[in-house]
């Protein structure tokens, strides 16, 4: 059992670092050869890397490389060791990996088609990354630190750090430029999204009814999802009851609600977005 258990880590591990050196590698492609050479940048520390190269003409690898080490220090002292590994390993690698790159040249020179398709496979790049426990960029190591003592969560805090970066950009390469790297740094985060979260969508919904039963068996049956009941009680008379909660696909989402429709209308459904669904208990199925 132990050396299976021992099997199951190094296979794990090395997965692990198959999808972070595939995404150092796409993030590598996504550069130099979509948005570097139509001078497009991204948000956050590559962002800043970007136009730092664009000005003194420092390898990007270099810039990111040493631009990102306190930020790793900091991931290492607060987040932990193997996020410190993760995202050093990665880190290097874009380093490495992009300079080869360079002599290869622009794969686009239309700065569109650059900023569409060199966003969508920098943000599948720092995406698998982020997804194997790294990361490319240190703007979140310092988001997470700072909202501990200002009243803004990572998410705004990333937000206003990247506005002064696009508007350095704006300054230093030209608006236009400017307004193609939002663009980037747009399709980039919805990019690092899907990859994060999977191409599943899921959906968890709390059902509130009387006819608690009647809908567990009915979603059981018509939609082979199994519920789970949460023993509540009501704020206004203290009627004592169950309530459903269940997670269903995006594709099954019209079907659970005719189904509530059918055995209770007057029931109350809230319906909430799932970051991520695991468990060998939950599969894809539509009936």
């Amino acid at each position: 059992m132990k050396k299976e258990h021992k099997k199951e880590k190094l296979r794990s591990l090395i997965q692990r670092y198959f999808f972070i050196t595939l995404g150092a590698t796409l993030a590598a492609v996504a550069l130099e050869l979509f948005l570097i050479p139509n001078s497009v940048i991204d948000g956050g520390i590559i962002g800043i890397s970007l136009i730092l190269n664009f000005i003194t003409g420092l390898p990007f690898g270099i810039l990111i490389l040493v631009i990102n080490l306190p930020f790793l220090f900091f991931g290492y002292k607060h987040i932990g060791k193997n996020f410190f590994i993760s995202s050093t390993v990665a880190i290097i690698l874009l380093a490495i990996i992009e300079f080869p790159l360079k002599p290869v040249g622009p794969f686009v020179t239309d700065p569109l088609l650059a900023t569409v398709f060199g966003g969508l496979i920098l943000g599948t790049g720092v995406g698998l990354v982020i997804r194997n426990g790294g990361a490319l960029d240190g703007t979140e190591i310092l988001g997470i630190l700072l909202t501990r003592k200002i009243p803004y969560s990572v998410g705004e805090f990333v937000m206003f750090f990247n506005i002064f970066i696009f508007a350095w950009a704006g300054f230093v390469m030209s608006w236009e430029k400017a307004m193609y790297s939002i663009l980037t740094y747009y399709i980039a985060s919805k990019a690092i999204d899907l990859v994060i979260q999977g191409l599943e969508d899921t959906k968890a919904i709390i059902i509130v009814s009387d006819e608690y039963e009647e809908l567990s068996d009915t979603i059981h049956e018509r939609l082979g999802r199994t519920v789970t009941k949460l023993h509540g009680k009501g704020g206004f008379n203290d009627n004592e009851k169950d309530i459903i909660y269940v997670v269903v696909t995006r594709l099954e989402l019209s079907k659970l609600k005719q189904i509530v429709r059918d055995v209770d209308p007057s029931a109350f459904l809230t319906i909430m977005n799932t970051q991520e669904t695991l468990g060998a208990t939950f599969k894809s199925a539509i009936h």
